[in-house]
């Protein structure tokens, strides 16, 4: 984590980490990243080995900065462009 506050869900419990923590998730494992705190927050995501991941953050990115508002069918297009899948917990 670089600055703020961000949880991760490890398939089983949400965990909050701060700025200089380190959070780990296994080849395959099932997880999920959200920002409870109302504030922004940053962090460095590093994928090894690699995955084709950055159009998907990309797209992320540029739906956050428009202010776009999508849809339900439309975010479930977006995870399958992507091979996400959608966590409801």
């Amino acid at each position: 984590m670089l600055d703020g506050t961000v949880s991760l869900y490890d398939g089983d419990t949400w965990r909050d980490a701060t700025a200089g923590d380190f959070l780990y998730v296994p080849p395959g494992g099932i997880h999920a990243f959200r920002n409870n705190s109302g504030a922004a927050a940053s962090m460095l995501v590093l994928f090894t080995p690699g995955a084709p991941r950055e159009a998907y953050f990309e797209e992320l990115a540029d739906i956050v900065a428009t202010g776009r508002q999508l849809t339900e069918d439309e975010w479930t297009e977006l995870y399958a462009r992507h091979d996400q899948y959608e966590v409801k917990i």
